[in-house]
Formats: structure tokens, C-alpha cells, sequence
């Protein structure tokens, strides 16, 4: 009975605190559909959770057991995986390395402890199912006291939806890669960029990046998409409410397909108190970067009774979705205009511009480093050759990037150097073995890789139970890859020691080495993924077997 009030009570909670519904953790159904979504030119047939994209929020509490029966009513195959959940490899939701999938018609049952808390969201894992609006928000409730305030919280989940299904992406980038960049370079900006460095200089650059068959403007594979705020266009203007002087959490989810964004809320600072579900240092910020896939924690206070913008700007700066914090319904805070689209440089080629005169159709960028003589005051080389840090400077972007972030009001970015875990999940120690993974691909053939082997050429990377294994990430390549390992922790290696961040998504900018570490404690079959939708699907994906531990299966 005791049991029974509490699940009631937390349910009259959970409803209170958002806009859409919420379960609560124990025994679920959910179907997965066809569904109709709306983007800025009108409905667009999609495919959800129980009848809606994005589906319901989930609340589980840590310590407890779910179970999940999952009625496929499509006529495809598909799944869910539960994106950021330490479980068994079987309920991972992965079709060709933990299950068969789920069969049209079928009910497929998810059972599993819940032995984390935080904020972590979940989606199909079959074909461009994702992208085509299978996706929904999860809560973990934590079974101690949480080492912040808050009085009331909304889930924001960010998301890119496009007119096109994804297999339609997918066929147009392979036919042409530049099919959806809406932001090519044009005359007018050679004469512009003439105008500002000297003709000499515009027409070096224009060549150096024809010579590439590359565009600096390549930051987003995919434009033309409606951002969504919890499947509200801008125009619906998703909204949530408070009184002044309460703290508010916000629980950002990225559940795009390709858009990073830079959110901010103009007039008010943000605390991030938790990344990726784990709780860090409060680090204070007036704008911060989320990568796809990735999840953070903000706590807000407005204290007037007025209206504030939740506006979240993709990083090409190609679209921006926006919802409001509120006293009221009905309000509406100032909109800020879009900023001006960056430019990618040579710095996030990893090139010296003496190189540009290669054919770098198939690049190997480890061996084009720059010149010591261009290194700046207190930056420093990477195993690759390149450069990171300087005076200013974040050190997760190359020096001289086009892509280091800059809040729009002048203030405090987050950086990743910046979190730093509120206590740490693992002991300090040394890793036991390391491996590179080169992040590669052909923006040409538009085909993506790691090590220069596609997924279908690799072999499985295998690990040994209760090993510490390090991954070193080396971006070969011009885009921001958030690479996802599933299954087990990555340990973020910023240079913080015993408090380096948990996280489930470490993104690796063009021309960088970011490197994490793996406590190797979850035996079975796991995916390890670039998240960019495209990305993975074309390629930059493995599969990790990890052998032995208690009781092994049959892992081949």
C-alpha cells in the first residue's frame, strides 16, 4: 500500500512539473507507431512512442527494477535503446549485437535494475527511425539527497526534424554531400573577404579550400530542418512556468540527428550542476554547447516577473529553437537574432596552409602538423601534430578554430575543462593499455570511418573484464564527431585527476585529440558510435566484445 501512495504521489508530481505526461517506474507498455509531426511547413508523418513524438518522460528511481514491454506496430522491424542506462548488454536495444530486433507486430519485453540517476533519454536504434521522431526523455530519480536546490524542473529536449525522412538524408548526402548546405560560399563573400585581407589572401584561401574539394562553410551536413523544443516549433513556443525567485531545473537533452546548439537564456545565468546524468562542481555560465546526445543540468532563478527566452542556436548557425520561462501562459520574452555563421579555418583541418596544394580526397591529417614557429603562448602539441590551447583559447578546439564557442553576451562558455565530478564513480588509476581511434572519412564519397575501416570491413575491438582502457579520439576530419560508447562509463580525461567527468557522449572537434577512459566492467556485446546519425550509419561505428567477468555468454 505504502508503495502504491508513493508511486501516486510521485505521479501527481511529475505532472505537475511538465508539459506532457510522465510514468513512473515499474511496469510499462509502449508502442512504437506512426505518427504526424509538426515542422515550420506543417505535418510531416513520423514515426513515435504511444501515439506522439517525443514520447512520454520516463521516471524511474534508482534501486528499483523495470520492466518495459515494447509492442512494435509498424511494418518494419524496430527497438529502443536506452541511451546512457548501465544494464545487461541483452537489454541495450541494439539490433545485430544484443537482440534480433523487434518484429512487426511483436512485443518485445525490457527488463533491468536501475542502479544510476539523472537525466538520460531513449530512441530506436533500427534504420532512421530516430530521426524520424523515435525518441522520448528519461528521469532517474536519486535514491539520496541531491547536492543541490531546486523547486520546480521541465525537460527540455532539443531536436532536429527535417520535411525529409532520414533514408531520404541518407540517399541525398551519398548522391551529393553538399545536397543540404544551404550556406555555400558565394562570390559576393569572395569579394567581402577580399575587401577585409587583400585580394592575394582571399584567393589563396578560395583555392587552398577548392584544392580540398572541401567548403568552410561544411559545419552542419544537414540543413533546412525545424528545431523543436519538447515537438514545439519556434511558432508554438513551448513555455514553463514559475514564480519569481524560485530555482528552476532545466533538464537539456540533444535528441538531434546532426544539429549541435549553443544555448543560452538571455538574462539569466545558468549552474550546471550534472552532465550526461552525473552530477559535477557547479560550474556557473551564461552559454553552453551541447553536443548530440549529450544531456546537462542547469539550474536557473529568475527572480522578475517577466518573461525569459530559452533559445538554443545551432553551431552553423543555420536555425535556432526557442520556448520561454514564464510567470504566466501567454508571455513572450525578446528573441535574439541569429549570430553570423562561423567558418571552419586550417586550424580545424589540422592544416599548415603550405599543405593546401594536396589532394586530400582520402586525408591523413596526423601527419600535418603545424610548424612550431606558428604555436602560440601556452598552447601545446598533440600526439597528431596539431595544436590545442593559447591565451583565451578553449583547449577542446584547435587554435585558431572557427568553431571555439564565444557567449553572445561576452561571458562564461562551458568548457569542457570546466566539469569536474561532484564525487568521483572510480578510483584514480592508471590505465592499463590504450587505444587510438583515428576519426576518418571521405566528405567526397560521403562515407565515414574509424581507423579508415567502415563498420562493415572492422572487426570488434575486445576488451578484458576489469581492465582500464583508454581511448585516444583523433579527429582527422573537419566535423565535431560526439562519440558514444554504450553499455559502460566514459571517463572524461580533462586533466582534473580523481574528479574527471562521467559522461556517455565525449564530442571530438575537427583537429583535436580528446581522450577518455573505460572502467571495463559490464561483460557482453556493446556499440561504440560516432551519434551523428549520417556519421554512424555510414560507417563510424564498432562493435565491443568484452570477455570474461561474471557470469560470460556466449559472445560470437
Amino acid at each position: 500500500m505504502k508503495r502504491i501512495l508513493r508511486h501516486a504521489l510521485r505521479s501527481t508530481l511529475a505532472l505537475s512539473l511538465f508539459t506532457g505526461s510522465a510514468a513512473i517506474a515499474g511496469e510499462y507498455n509502449i508502442t512504437i507507431d506512426q505518427v504526424q509531426i509538426r515542422t515550420n511547413s506543417g505535418l510531416k508523418t513520423g514515426i513515435g512512442f504511444n501515439g506522439k513524438s517525443p514520447g512520454d518522460t520516463l521516471r524511474f528511481k534508482e534501486g528499483e527494477d523495470v520492466v518495459l514491454n515494447v509492442t512494435n506496430n509498424l511494418s518494419v522491424d524496430s527497438s529502443i535503446h536506452w541511451h546512457g542506462l548501465i544494464l545487461p548488454f541483452q537489454m541495450d536495444g541494439v539490433p545485430g549485437i544484443t537482440f534480433d530486433g523487434i518484429q512487426p507486430g511483436e512485443t518485445f519485453t525490457y527488463r533491468f535494475p536501475i542502479v544510476q540517476s539523472g537525466t538520460y533519454w531513449y530512441h530506436s536504434h533500427s534504420g532512421f527511425q530516430e530521426p524520424d521522431g523515435a525518441y522520448g526523455s528519461i528521469i532517474i530519480d536519486s535514491a539520496t539527497r541531491e547536492p543541490f536546490r531546486y523547486d520546480r524542473e521541465y525537460v527540455v529536449v532539443l531536436t532536429d526534424k527535417h520535411d525529409h525522412s532520414g533514408a531520404r538524408i541518407m540517399r541525398n548526402l551519398k548522391s551529393s554531400p553538399d545536397y543540404y548546405n544551404r550556406k555555400q560560399r558565394t562570390l559576393f563573400d569572395l569579394f567581402s573577404d577580399a575587401g577585409d585581407k587583400g585580394a592575394g589572401a582571399a584567393l589563396g584561401n578560395r583555392a587552398m579550400w577548392g584544392a580540398m574539394r572541401m567548403m568552410p562553410t561544411d559545419i552542419e551536413d544537414v540543413h533546412g530542418y525545424t528545431p523543436l523544443i519538447n515537438g514545439h516549433t519556434p511558432d508554438m513556443n513551448w513555455t514553463g512556468l514559475f514564480m519569481p525567485g524560485e530555482r528552476i531545473r532545466l533538464r537539456f537533452i540533444n535528441a538531434s540527428s546532426m544539429a549541435f546548439y549553443d544555448v543560452r537564456i538571455p538574462g539569466l545565468k545558468m549552474t550546471v550542476v550534472a552532465a550526461d546524468g552525473n552530477n559535477v562542481q557547479p560550474v556557473t555560465v551564461d552559454e553552453f554547447r551541447i553536443a548530440v546526445a549529450e544531456t546537462y543540468d542547469v539550474i536557473v532563478r529568475p527572480k522578475e516577473d517577466k518573461a525569459y527566452t530559452v533559445f538554443a542556436e545551432s553551431m552553423g548557425r543555420v536555425a535556432a529553437a526557442r520556448g520561454t520561462l514564464a510567470p504566466r501562459m501567454g508571455m513572450v520574452g525578446e528573441v535574439p537574432a541569429m549570430r553570423e555563421p562561423p567558418l571552419l579555418t586550417m586550424a580545424d583541418m589540422a592544416l599548415d596552409p603550405a599543405m593546401a596544394g594536396m589532394d586530400h580526397g582520402e586525408m591523413d591529417h596526423a601527419a600535418m602538423g603545424h610548424s612550431d614557429a606558428a604555436m602560440p603562448p601556452g598552447a601545446h602539441r598533440m600526439p597528431d601534430g596539431s595544436i590545442m590551447g593559447g591565451p583565451g583559447e578553449d583547449p577542446y578546439y584547435a587554435a585558431g578554430s572557427g568553431l571555439t564557442p564565444k557567449a553572445a553576451n561576452g561571458g562564461k562558455f562551458l568548457s569542457y575543462a570546466d566539469l569536474k565530478a561532484q564525487k568521483p564513480l572510480y578510483p584514480d588509476r592508471e590505465a592499463t593499455r590504450e587505444i587510438d581511434l583515428r576519426l576518418t572519412g571521405n566528405m567526397e564519397r560521403y562515407s565515414w570511418s574509424i581507423n579508415g575501416i567502415k563498420y562493415e570491413d572492422s572487426e570488434p575491438i575486445r576488451l578484458q573484464y576489469g581492465e582500464r582502457v583508454r581511448f585516444n579520439f583523433i579527429n582527422e576530419t573537419m566535423m565535431t564527431h560526439p562519440m558514444h560508447l554504450h553499455g559502460m562509463w566514459s571517463i572524461l580525461d580533462n586533466d582534473t585527476g580523481k574528479y574527471d567527468p562521467v559522461k556517455h557522449v565525449v564530442a571530438v572537434a575537427p583537429g583535436t585529440v580528446v581522450s577518455m577512459e573505460t572502467e571495463v566492467d559490464a561483460p557482453g556485446k556493446w556499440a561504440f558510435h560516432c551519434h551523428l546519425m549520417y556519421h554512424g550509419m555510414s560507417g563510424m561505428f564498432r562493435k565491443v566484445i568484452v570477455e570474461g567477468g561474471p557470469k560470460q555468454a556466449a559472445l560470437e
